[in-house]
């Protein structure tokens, strides 16, 4: 119960996760320092790409959740930006700000992948709340059925997870190109732009792995267990 042979590629998966955190860390604190030639803030270049899209409607507001609080909410068609972002001229701002226009692009043009994120959410949140008490209460009280009932719904947060990675680096692909195709940023300036949104795709990787190895290692548990 407490150690299994896959929890090695678990750890090294955690490991992973936390390289990819702090890469992320250095890497927009780096891009920080380089200011974008077009010399516009996150907010504008997000705004400028919504309207050449045609997004008139999404808007751009300013996030309080701190540093790197980035998102898109599609419920409310609005991208919002931390400080450092909204109001910053740098390389990484225009990178963040880009990637989560991305998201909203892709919610316009209907991308599969994020529809099926979308309707596997309720079910990955419901799973990975439930799940581990019902791990923990299948291996206290020996119930291999509880286990079988956990690995059902970790599997949806998993499946969820594995969406994730597409969605993510699409988002990051229509950042590069419009940046490049609307003239935000010169050639020279994409390869801090790919360095900033490659880390960030590289956490999405990580944890990811580890999430599907946890799923092979309570399978393999409850194999045994049958």
């Amino acid at each position: 119960m407490f150690f299994h042979p896959m929890d090695i590629l678990i750890f090294l998966a955690l490991g992973l996760a936390m390289w990819a955190q702090t890469k992320v860390k250095g890497n927009f604190q780096q891009w920080s320092n380089v200011r974008a030639s077009s010399n516009m803030t996150g907010a504008d270049v997000a705004r400028y790409i919504l309207d050449q899209e045609g997004l008139t409607n999404v808007k751009v507001e300013f996030s309080k959740g701190g540093t790197l609080s980035d998102h898109y909410d599609p419920s409310a068609k609005t991208v919002r930006l931390s400080d450092g972002v909204y109001q910053g001229s740098s390389i990484s701002a225009l990178a963040v700000a880009a990637h989560e226009v991305g998201h909203a692009i892709q919610d316009d043009t209907k991308y599969g992948m994020l529809v099926l994120r979308h309707r596997l959410f309720p079910l990955a949140n419901f799973g990975s709340q439930l799940a581990p008490m019902l791990f923990i209460a299948g291996f206290l009280l020996n119930l291999t059925n509880l286990i079988g009932i956990g690995i059902l719904l970790f599997s949806g947060a998993v499946l969820f997870q594995v969406v994730t990675l597409p969605v993510e680096f699409d988002a990051s692909r229509r950042a590069r190109t419009k940046l490049l195709q609307l003239g935000l940023i010169t050639n020279q300036e994409e390869k801090g732009i790919g360095k900033v949104l490659n880390a960030a795709a590289l956490t999405y990787v990580a944890s990811t792995a580890m999430a599907v190895f946890q799923l092979i290692k309570f399978i393999m548990i409850f194999r045994s267990r049958r």
